[in-house]
Formats: C-alpha cells, sequence, structure tokens
C-alpha cells in the first residue's frame, strides 16, 4: 500500500498523542511511591475523632483533625496492643508514624505507630480521669493502707539496677540499719516499663515465706524526679492496681517531693524522695542502740534501788526476829518433861498389856478348841436321824397340797368353761336378735328417705318453670339471655328469645301501640286435664295471667 500522507492535527489532539497514558492503579502507585518517599515517618499533632474502638479484626479507625484540616488514621493490630497511651475521643495526641495511600479510596492517611498526649495539659487531663475512675473501685481508700513493720528483716526495691537511686537507698539504708537487700530490676520509663514495675510487685508477692528465697517484709518502688512524661509509668492502671493488691507493706518514691503519680495514692507510704523512702523503712540503728544502752542503764539503776531497799527490810526484820537460843528454849523444855514422862508411861503400858494377855491364857484355857468341837460332835449325834424325817414329812404334806390343788383348777376349768359357753350362747342370740332389728329399721329408713326423695322430685317438679312451659307458656328473654317480665321494658325490633317446652325460638318485637296494650284483656291459662295422659305436674300452682306482650310474643 502506498504510505499514507500526513495529516494535520489540531493542537489538544498532540497534546494528547505525546502524553503517556496510565491504568488507576498504576497511577495509584505511583502516588503512593511517591507520597511515602517525600514524607516518610511524620509526628503529627491533632485531635482524636471518630475513634469508636477496634474493629472487629482488631486495628484501629479513626482520624487527627485541627482547625485547618483532618487526616485518616490507622492502628494496625499489634501496634494498638503495644500502645502505652490508648486512643480516646477528643484526646490531643502526638501520632508518630508514616504518611501512605489508600488506592481502594483515593485517600491518603497516616498508619501511627506510636502515640502519646500532646501537651501538660493532656497529660493532667488523662491523669485526672484515671485517679477517678480507680478512685470510685475504692483503691485509694485509707482503710486499706497496711502498717509498716518496724525492724523489717528483708527490704525489697524495684527500681532501675543502673542509676543513683538504688545506690541511695543502698546507701542510706547502710547508714541507718543494714539490712538485706532483695533489688528487682526494672525499667522506669519509657515502652514496656508499666507491665515489668507490675510484674516486679506481684513477683515479690508471690514469693512463699519460709521458701529458698527469702520473702520481703516490706517494698519500695522508687525513681527519680523527670517530666510527667518520664514519670508516666507510675500513672498506668496496671501499676496502681498491682501496688492495692500487695499483700507487703508498700512505700512509693516517685520522683521529687513535688511529683504525685497515682502509685502514691494507692502505696501504703508515701516518701517525698527514694532516700525518704529508706528512711521510713528502717530506723536509725545508732538510736536504737543508744536507747537500749538507756534502757540496760535505768534497768540496772532500778535493780540496784530494789536491792538496797530489800537489804534494808531485810536488817530490819533480821534486827526485830528472836535468837535461836530464845526460839528453842521452850522446845527444848517440852521434850525434857515428855522425856521424864516416857520411861512411866512405857512401864505402865507394859504392865498393862502383861496383864491382859495372861486373862486371855486362862479363857482359852477353860474353853480350849478341842473341848468345844468334842461338844460339837455330840451334839450333831444326837440330831443324826432328824432333819431327814422332818424333810420326808415337809414332802409328804406338800405333795398332798399339790394334789388337792390340782383336782380344785380341773374342777374350776370345768365350771368355766361351761360358764364360758352359755355366754357365748347368749351372746350368738343377742347378736342374732341385733340383726333382724338392724335389717328391719334398715328397710324403714330406706323407705323413709325413698319417700322423702320422691316428695322432694314431685316438688321441684312442680315449681319448676319448665312445668309453666309444658302447659303452653313461653318464656320470653332479651339478647343478652335476662328474662322479661314486663313489656314496657322492650322496644320495636328488638330481638328477643321465645323458650318453649319443646325449643327455643329467635324472634323480633313488631309496633306495638298503648291502645292496643290497654284494650287487650288478660287471659288467664285454664288448665285441662288430658285424658290420655297424667299431668306432669299436679301439684304445680297456677301459671300468672298472660301479658301483652307475652302474647304477642307468642304470635311471632
Amino acid at each position: 500500500m502506498p504510505p499514507s500522507q500526513p495529516t494535520a492535527m489540531p493542537p489538544s489532539a498532540e497534546a494528547a498523542g505525546n502524553a503517556p497514558e496510565w491504568s488507576v492503579g498504576d497511577l495509584a502507585a505511583a502516588l503512593k511511591r511517591t507520597l511515602e518517599d517525600s514524607f516518610g515517618h511524620v509526628r503529627l499533632r491533632g485531635e482524636i475523632s471518630g475513634f469508636r474502638g477496634q474493629h472487629s479484626s482488631g486495628h484501629a479507625y479513626f482520624s487527627l483533625k485541627d482547625g485547618a484540616a483532618r487526616i485518616d488514621a490507622v492502628i494496625w493490630r499489634g501496634t494498638f496492643n503495644r500502645l502505652r497511651q490508648r486512643p480516646e475521643e477528643g484526646l490531643e495526641v502526638v501520632a508518630t508514624g508514616k504518611i501512605t495511600t489508600f488506592a481502594g479510596k483515593s485517600s491518603y492517611q497516616i498508619v501511627v505507630e506510636s502515640l502519646e498526649p500532646a501537651g501538660i495539659g493532656a497529660w493532667m487531663a488523662l491523669l485526672e480521669r484515671t485517679k477517678q475512675a480507680l478512685a470510685a473501685e475504692g483503691l485509694f481508700a485509707a482503710e486499706r493502707k497496711r502498717p509498716i513493720p518496724y525492724l523489717p528483716g528483708i527490704v525489697g526495691v524495684v527500681t532501675s539496677p543502673t542509676g543513683a537511686v538504688i545506690r541511695d537507698i543502698l546507701h542510706r539504708l547502710a547508714d541507718r540499719f543494714p539490712r538485706p537487700v532483695l533489688v528487682w530490676p526494672v525499667r522506669v520509663q519509657g515502652e514496656g516499663a508499666a507491665a515489668e514495675i507490675a510484674a516486679a510487685i506481684r513477683g515479690f508477692n508471690a514469693i512463699e515465706p519460709g521458701g529458698a528465697l527469702p520473702r520481703p517484709d516490706v517494698l519500695i518502688v522508687a525513681r527519680g524526679g523527670g517530666s510527667i512524661e518520664d514519670l508516666w509509668a507510675f500513672n498506668e492502671e496496671i501499676v496502681v492496681r498491682a501496688a492495692a493488691e500487695s499483700r507487703i507493706p508498700l512505700i512509693s518514691a516517685i520522683g521529687h517531693e513535688t511529683d504525685t503519680t497515682l502509685i502514691d495514692l494507692a502505696a501504703d507510704r508515701r516518701a517525698p524522695t527514694p532516700t525518704g523512702a529508706a528512711e521510713m523503712a528502717v530506723p536509725v540503728r545508732a538510736e536504737l542502740l543508744a536507747a537500749i544502752d538507756d534502757l540496760a542503764r535505768r534497768q540496772r539503776s532500778a535493780v540496784l534501788r530494789r536491792l538496797d531497799r530489800e537489804r534494808g527490810d531485810l536488817r530490819k526484820l533480821l534486827r526485830a526476829m528472836p535468837g535461836p537460843d530464845a526460839l528453842l528454849a521452850g522446845k527444848r523444855q517440852r521434850l525434857d518433861l515428855a522425856e521424864a514422862r516416857l520411861m512411866p508411861a512405857l512401864a505402865a503400858n507394859a504392865r498393862g498389856d502383861r496383864e491382859r494377855l495372861a486373862r486371855l491364857g486362862d479363857r482359852l484355857a477353860r474353853r480350849a478348841p478341842g473341848v468345844l468341837l468334842a461338844g460339837a460332835r455330840g451334839d450333831l449325834k444326837a440330831i443324826d436321824g432328824r432333819p431327814e424325817r422332818a424333810l420326808r414329812a415337809l414332802l409328804a404334806r406338800r405333795a398332798d397340797g399339790l394334789d388337792a390343788l390340782g383336782r380344785r383348777l380341773v374342777v374350776a376349768r370345768a365350771t368355766t368353761l361351761s360358764r364360758a359357753e352359755a355366754t357365748a350362747a347368749r351372746a350368738r342370740d343377742r347378736l342374732a336378735a341385733l340383726d333382724g332389728r338392724l335389717s328391719a329399721a334398715e328397710a324403714r329408713l330406706l323407705e323413709r328417705r325413698r319417700d322423702r326423695i320422691e316428695r322432694a322430685a314431685r316438688l321441684l317438679g312442680s315449681l319448676s318453670y319448665r312445668a309453666v312451659l309444658a302447659r303452653g307458656f313461653a318464656l320470653v328473654r332479651d339478647a343478652d339471655g335476662v328474662p322479661v317480665r314486663r313489656a314496657e321494658r322492650l322496644a320495636a325490633a328488638q330481638a328477643i328469645s321465645l323458650e318453649f317446652a319443646d325449643g327455643l325460638v329467635q324472634a323480633r318485637t313488631g309496633p306495638t301501640s298503648e291502645t292496643t296494650a290497654e284494650a287487650a284483656p288478660p287471659r288467664r291459662a285454664t288448665r285441662k286435664r288430658r285424658s290420655a295422659a297424667p299431668d306432669p305436674a299436679p301439684e304445680a300452682a297456677e301459671a300468672p295471667p298472660e301479658t301483652p306482650a307475652a302474647a304477642q310474643g307468642r304470635l311471632f
């Protein structure tokens, strides 16, 4: 084909043909690279807006704004869990992160990596909110605080191992009263410091008494001075709760005397400085020794004075006490008199015993055992056969008595049996008579009850309105089922029901006039006795006269 000839093009078309053609994704990627290269990590100050908590994915989305503009912000889930300061609606913060774009919305945003309150006012507002929330739970109540032991055996210290604080505490303890010290090293500022401090307090409390590692009797949580941002770890809720839950008495020594943190309110004692905390933990050893020496001196003086007083009282008593000779003179005289009476008394006693022994020998000689035994043998021979004969006679009498008693029992048994049979016969006859009388009385009672029931049934039939209906009358009820006794209660075209003896009929009243109602003479129902069948209620009263309304209703 021959080459085409060039044609003239408009200026706008020529410019469009020279510009490169981008896809949407390429343009978005190029803008993202340009923005991230120009703005790497930035620190952005603004007020948090639109924060509604973490998304279900764990990420957090909100905006940072000031008086002129706003920018979207996002905190990924892993970063959010590591934040020292959690985002809150309306809080002015300084966010550190990188600027990037989100191609799905054609917008730019900041990916936050760290967050901190902006300015002292924001820190203090956050501190006040946390303080009020924890105070409402009673963590700062005075009744929860425990006394500090006077002389602890072990002192536990939670602080940084490299700062001047631990050296000041150890030096002060050595000056006042050297005590073993357990140091739990922690970071006292920066990210993760609050978690380490809380873990140290709970770790000391977890030590079992009497274990391999001694448990401290008092804890000191200390840090040197600094700004409110430097001391913020001791305002964290996790640290305050750990201090309030500590079973070991706790002394807080955070910053200088003018610095106040929330752990100071939850601790059992607050020291103005770490050195002051060491002074609160232990007394001065020299003062204790001086006090002990003074007490020992006073004790020795009191003992000496007591001994002197007792010694003087003893001398007075010795002077008033009689001598040994005076005390023993009466006793000696009584002993001499007793000795003089003893020998005659012994001789008289011996004579009386000899005389009594002689009388007993004479009586034994007169009534020797052999003589008594010979007399007893003679008496036994004299009564040789008499007991046996008396026993046989007694047995014979007892046998005769038993035979007579047996005969009497036989006669009495026969008599008793005959009497019992006669009594049983009489009882049977009486029972038969009573049975006959009871049957007759029962028949008469049933007959009387049957007659009463029949009379009541007849009376009920005569009084029932159905007997009246059987004689040709009808019962008129209104739409509510209430019986109508007077015609004036009915209105024209009112629905009524007529009950006859054989069923119920629905009707409606027609137009009536007073002249018609007055002209209709009342008719009295007459009883007609049927020849084929007897009257169903012979004792029923005469039916009432029929009203005009009843007559009119019956016509319908």
